[in-house]
């Protein structure tokens, strides 16, 4: 009877009888970026990861209930000497991951990054450049496809990432409208909006679809080599640092992103 009580031990699995008190910190983060890469937008994902990196490099080996507030206060302190930006957004981040695990039940640990507070931002101007600088890096592009891509996100105001995931089952021709579809609502579910079309959007996604390849459901799209599969792949844009800042001194203009786009589209309604 004890053998057979030994044996039942060892093959049924125990039950857990409550939250526990700690955890590693990296799993700690690992359970936290597996609830973003599923919940969240694939960029704050990657924002994510980048963040996450520098933290295990500083705490990866520690267990949760190890790391102090004076810790992440002096790691904090040099984020700052780059700038006060950063250091906020990492005390942002690290307090989102800490209080994932209470929140999700998988311990119970003491949020280290409480009570410090964001370090003073002196926010810039936003610059917003005029009608004949924008108008200068779109005649700018040579290829047709970035030409196409940067009136698109003028003439609908829209922000880079509802354009890269934007499909041809999304545009309406025969109305002269398309949907585009954001991530800022909470809970990262996708929120649909309805965008009316200028005469030159028109002739632009008209013209598109014309010559369009039926097999690929994106108005926009790429060939990439993918380090995930390990081979060549067509797919949407992720993000296009590159060609703003090649066209703009191209155009000898101050050089700027695809969000002042949207803020110049607001500064003429």
């Amino acid at each position: 009877n004890a053998e057979m009580k030994k044996k039942e031990e060892i093959t049924t699995p125990r039950q857990e009888t409550g939250t526990r008190t700690d955890m590693g910190f990296l799993d700690l983060v690992n359970a936290r970026l597996d609830y973003v890469k599923n919940h969240k937008s694939e960029r704050h994902y990657r924002e994510y990861i980048y963040m996450a990196n520098r933290w295990t490099k500083q705490w990866g080996n520690l267990k949760c209930s190890q790391i102090s507030s004076r810790m992440v206060d002096d790691f904090l302190s040099e984020r700052n000497t780059v700038s006060a930006h950063a250091a906020n957004k990492d005390i942002r981040y690290l307090k989102a991951v800490f209080n994932h695990a209470v929140k999700m039940k998988i311990a119970q640990v003491e949020n280290p990054v409480k009570g410090i507070e964001c370090f003073p931002e002196n926010k810039p101007l936003k610059y917003i450049p005029n009608k004949e600088d924008m108008e200068k890096v779109i005649d700018a592009a040579e290829d047709v496809n970035d030409k196409d891509y940067l009136i698109t996100i003028k003439d609908t105001m829209a922000r880079v990432g509802e354009i890269n995931r934007l499909k041809w089952d999304d545009v309406m021709l025969d109305k002269r409208c398309l949907v585009l579809y954001t991530r800022k609502k909470k809970g990262g579910g996708l929120t649909p909006r309805i965008v009316h079309m200028t005469k030159r959007l028109y002739d632009v996604l008209k013209t598109r679809s014309e010559k369009r390849d039926e097999s690929k459901p994106w108005v926009f799209w790429h060939r990439y080599w993918s380090r995930k599969e390990q081979r060549w792949t067509d797919g949407p844009y992720e993000d296009r640092k590159g060609l703003m800042k090649s066209l703009c001194k191209k155009a000898d203009v101050k050089y700027f992103r695809y969000h002042p786009l949207r803020h110049y589209g607001a500064s003429v309604l």
